[in-house]
C-alpha cells in the first residue's frame, strides 16, 4: 500500500469515528485538518493530497446525509409503534362517554326506581339500551315515557331532559309474556301427560279395595266400543266407595242427578258438579270407574264402580252441559 492510500485510509477511519460519537454532519474543514495528513516529498505529495482533500469531504457528507436519514426514519417508526399502541390500550368496544355533557334522571319500571348517567346528546334509541342493561327489558318491548311517548331518533337535548327527571317505563319482559300467553290447550296437555305419568287409578289402594270385590251380579250389561244415550231408568247395581250399591238417576227437567243408595238419595244440581272423572277398568274395559268432582277439590269426588262403557260420554255430557233430550 502507498503513502498516500494510507493517509487518505486514516482520514476516513478519524472521521467515521467522529460521526459515531457525534451523531451530526462532520466539519468538512475540520477533516481537512486532521493531523495524520502529513506533507511529503515536495509538490507531487501536495498535488495528491489536495485531490484527496476534495474527495473527502463529498464522501463525508454523503456518509452523514444517510445516517441523518436512517434516524429520522428510525424516530417515524418508533412513533408509529407508540401512536399505534395506544387505542389497543384505550379501547374496550363501548364508545367513551368521557368528556361529554351528561345528565341524570330516574328511570321507573314496574315499581322499581333506577338512577341513570346518561350523555345529553345521546338519543332516544341509546336510553332504551341503558334501559335494558339495568331492567332485563328488551328494547323493542319497551315504551318509554316522558312527556309523551319518547321518540328512538331524537336525543335527550332536543326533547329536554333535564337533572332529576323521571322516566317511566312500560313493558313485559320475555319470560312474562310467554307465561301469560302460554295456550290453554298446552297447559292441559301438560297436567294430561302429569297424570299419565301416576299410577292408573284402578291400581291404586283406595280402588282396589272396591274392585277387588269383582264385577256386581246385577250391574247393567256393557257393550265395549259403543256410545248410546242415557237410558230411561236409573243405572243400577254399581258400587260407591264404601263398597255399597249405589244408583244414578238423571233428572234432566230439573237440571239434577240423583245418588241412591241403600241409606238415602241425595239430589245435586249438575251446575254444582265441577268435573267427571272416568278411567277404563283394568281387565275389564267394557266397564268404567267415574268420579263426579262436588266440590272444588279433589277430596269431594263420590266415586262410582262398573259403570257400562256405552254410557260414559252420555254420562259427562249431560252433567258437564250439553244436554240429551230423548
Amino acid at each position: 500500500m502507498s503513502y498516500e492510500d494510507q493517509n487518505v485510509r486514516e482520514m476516513i477511519c478519524t472521521c467515521c469515528l467522529h460521526i459515531a460519537f457525534n451523531s451530526k454532519v462532520v466539519d468538512c474543514v475540520s477533516a481537512e485538518r486532521s493531523p495524520n495528513l502529513k506533507v511529503r516529498q515536495g509538490s507531487e505529495v501536495v498535488g495528491m493530497e489536495a485531490e484527496v482533500t476534495q474527495k473527502v469531504p463529498e464522501v463525508l457528507c454523503e456518509a452523514a446525509g444517510q445516517e441523518d436519514a436512517a434516524g429520522t426514519e428510525q424516530a417515524s417508526l418508533t412513533d408509529g409503534e407508540s401512536t399505534s399502541a395506544q387505542p389497543a390500550a384505550v379501547s374496550n368496544g363501548e364508545e367513551s362517554d368521557e368528556g361529554k355533557e351528561m345528565v341524570e334522571v330516574k328511570i321507573i319500571w314496574n315499581k322499581n326506581k333506577y338512577d341513570l348517567k346518561i350523555p345529553l346528546d345521546g338519543t332516544g334509541a341509546k336510553l332504551k339500551e341503558k334501559i335494558h342493561t339495568l331492567t332485563g327489558l328488551p328494547p323493542a318491548m319497551q315504551k318509554v315515557m316522558y312527556k309523551g311517548l319518547l321518540p328512538e331518533d331524537k336525543t335527550l337535548r332536543e326533547i329536554k331532559v333535564t337533572n332529576g327527571a323521571k322516566i317511566m317505563v312500560v313493558g313485559s319482559t320475555i319470560n312474562d309474556v310467554l307465561a301469560v300467553n302460554t295456550p290453554k290447550e298446552v297447559i292441559q296437555q301438560e297436567v294430561k301427560a302429569e297424570e299419565n305419568k301416576k299410577e292408573p287409578l284402578c291400581r291404586q289402594k283406595q280402588h282396589r279395595k272396591v274392585l277387588d270385590k269383582g264385577k256386581p251380579d246385577d250391574v247393567m250389561p256393557s257393550i265395549k266400543g259403543a256410545k248410546e244415550r242415557l237410558p230411561t231408568v236409573p243405572l243400577s247395581g254399581m258400587y260407591n266407595k264404601s263398597g255399597g250399591k249405589v244408583r244414578l238417576t238423571f233428572k234432566l227437567e230439573q237440571d239434577q242427578l240423583w245418588i241412591g243408595t241403600k241409606e238415602r238419595t241425595e239430589k245435586i244440581p249438575m251446575g254444582s258438579i265441577k268435573n267427571v272423572v272416568t278411567e277404563p277398568i283394568e281387565g275389564h274395559e267394557d266397564y268404567h270407574m267415574m268420579a263426579f268432582q262436588l266440590g272444588p277439590t279433589e277430596a269431594s269426588q263420590y266415586w262410582v264402580y262398573w259403570v257400562p262403557a256405552q254410557f260414559v260420554d252420555a254420562i259427562k255430557d249431560t252433567v258437564l252441559g250439553k244436554w240429551q233430550y230423548f
